[in-house]
């Protein structure tokens, strides 16, 4: 067997080593072996790796809980480490650290589509996707793909859990949600959505209320106000300029629905979470570990 083996090998070295020498005289001859006929070269080496991919069913189940909210299951699988293993994965790149990250593309890929069509809102997801594959250009590590991979299919699974309903939302009712969240800093009214899709306003209440559970103005208020908790936490708009960016009558209406929604107005709010709150908290951190090495 050891002696087969060998001379599988030395054959499939001699074929590679064959097939180079081919491609050179092509590219000499002024000629140039396509990547088809380059394919079925080394198709019929037999030297593909020899990797035998995992079952589809297994990489759908977990795309699968991702997209029906299955914290635990797709905890489970992030501690089981095998967004990382090899067994049964393709080599996408020679280089490790960018096989993992073509990976992690084709991961987030997929699952944005699946949560799509499991009810998140389509461009949210879109969104999401870009951020996290963005992410990718600063790491350098296999560890650091790995960590990102865990945390960007928790935020999907999380999400999903919290947007899963008993009933199925209707197509009408999806393209609503998914409106808002691209025209959240718009005027939405309900005859507004209802002229984009061609239905009638009061079926559209009707029908939204029944399956959200809020009606279609307070939906889209609190849109706002999430989008508003964030700029008051990560940048430095004043509050008419908040008021202004998300479309509100006016500073003082703007103030009166967050405080409506939130349970306190908008400065308490943001004096609360601003983010120099944060960055005092990581500097103090810094400052710590300066200390530390000083002592050294």
């Amino acid at each position: 067997m050891e002696t087969l083996f060998c001379l599988t090998s030395i054959f499939s070295t001699l074929f590679l080593s064959n097939l180079q020498e081919n491609s050179n005289r092509l590219q000499k001859r002024g000629l140039e072996m396509n990547y088809k006929d380059e394919w079925r070269l080394l198709a019929i080496s037999d030297n593909l790796n020899d990797v035998e991919h995992r079952p589809l069913t297994e990489e759908f189940l977990f795309y699968q809980a991702v997209a029906t909210g299955d914290v635990e299951a797709v905890r489970k699988n992030c501690e089981q480490e095998r967004f990382v293993s090899e067994d049964g994965v393709g080599t996408l790149s020679r280089n490790p650290i960018t096989n993992l990250k073509y990976h992690f593309v084709i991961t987030t890929a997929m699952i944005t589509r699946m949560c799509g069509q499991n009810g998140m809102e389509l461009e949210q997801a879109f969104r999401l996707s870009d951020f996290y594959i963005q992410k990718l250009d600063d790491l350098h590590t296999a560890q650091e793909v790995q960590n990102l991979h865990e945390e960007m299919v928790i935020d999907y699974t999380e999400r999903m859990r919290r947007e899963i309903q008993k009933d199925v939302i209707s197509k009408h009712v999806s393209d609503c949600k998914d409106y808002i969240y691209c025209h959240a800093k718009e005027r939405i009214t309900v005859e507004q959505l209802a002229s984009e899709f061609g239905i009638s306003a009061s079926y559209l209440s009707r029908l939204f209320k029944k399956e959200v559970g809020v009606s279609v103005s307070t939906y889209v208020k609190n849109k706002k106000i999430e989008v508003a908790k964030d700029l008051l936490k990560f940048s430095d708009y004043s509050m008419i300029e908040i008021a202004n960016h998300l479309s509100f009558s006016s500073q003082s209406h703007f103030i009166q629905q967050f405080k409506e929604v939130v349970g306190i107005t908008p400065k308490k709010y943001r004096d609360t979470h601003h983010n120099i709150k944060w960055n005092e908290k990581i500097w103090s951190e810094v400052d710590k570990a300066n200390s530390s090495s000083e002592a050294m």
